[in-house]
């Protein structure tokens, strides 16, 4: 299971295949009784139904169920496209690239951050009476527009190039924060009183380092459901939403390479 959730691809590839031994045994099973067409249909049917059902009973982000639902037809349609124009396969592909070019280089779908999510945010922000903060893989752009202002610069750093122009803009248009195109890996977190992330599982010991290395003493890096292996966070908040939302507060004052046992840990709700 962990190479799975380092590596989705692997776990995507294990649904498809387990539909299609089904699919398999579905029409080894009708093939008297139904004509060519109907088990096509019937099969192109449950590939993608049990290729989602196996992506989400495998732990994998529901984007993925979506792309686990959606593959088999897709397949099936370029390999019968016939006399179809070649350009929306092409349109397609740079919609994916300008959307996701970030997934697989740095293995971080896009989330979103919600509501509740956001209100316990900016009740921190004014509990520390934090002045600047970074939402490291912005997306949309909300958080940052919601804690931006009250004298709080706060700042979003996307890499995805039509996520970034989409989020940019409508920063722009409201006046409120700032969003960057830029990879999380290069971004100075020297200056920064709470930085932000909903990553994934897979670079949260990275950004970890990075955040030990760069940030300032008493500053505070939260990540949104990811706790950092080994490391005992300062506080983990957790929240009334319904996907139980947890929030795990790293601060800086820690000595480096904390391990888990070594620190405080504290709730708050």
């Amino acid at each position: 299971m962990k190479a799975i959730r380092s590596y989705p691809i692997i776990g995507a590839v294990i649904a498809q295949v387990a539909a299609g031994v089904m699919v398999i045994a579905i029409s080894a099973g009708l093939a008297g009784v139904l004509d060519a067409q109907s088990l096509f249909w019937l099969g192109l049917v449950v590939q993608s139904v049990a290729a989602a059902l196996v992506t989400r009973l495998l732990g994998l982000p529901v984007w993925w169920v979506w792309i686990g639902l959606c593959f088999p037809a897709a397949l099936a349609l370029a390999l019968n496209a016939g006399e179809l124009p070649a350009w929306p396969f092409g349109v397609g592909f740079v919609l994916l690239y300008l959307f996701f070019s970030n997934t697989a280089r740095e293995r971080v779908p896009l989330y979103l951050t919600n509501r509740l999510t956001t209100e316990a945010l900016l009740s921190l922000v004014h509990q520390r009476g934090a002045r600047r903060f970074i939402d490291l893989g912005s997306g949309l752009g909300g958080v940052v527009r919601a804690l931006d202002g009250e004298g709080r610069h706060a700042t979003g750093v996307e890499s995805a190039p039509m996520v970034w122009l989409v989020s940019a803009l409508l920063s722009k248009i409201q006046r409120r924060g700032e969003i960057v195109r830029q990879d999380i890996w290069s971004t100075d977190l020297s200056g920064e009183d709470i930085v932000y992330a909903f990553l994934s599982p897979e670079p949260m010991p990275q950004l970890f380092e990075k955040a030990r290395r760069e940030m300032k003493l008493g500053s505070l890096l939260v990540s949104n459901s990811f706790a950092v292996p080994g490391v005992e966070a300062s506080e983990i908040w957790e929240l009334a939403d319904r996907r139980k939302t947890r929030l795990y507060l790293y601060e800086m004052s820690q000595p480096e390479g904390a391990k888990a046992g070594d620190g405080a840990a504290g709730k708050a709700g």
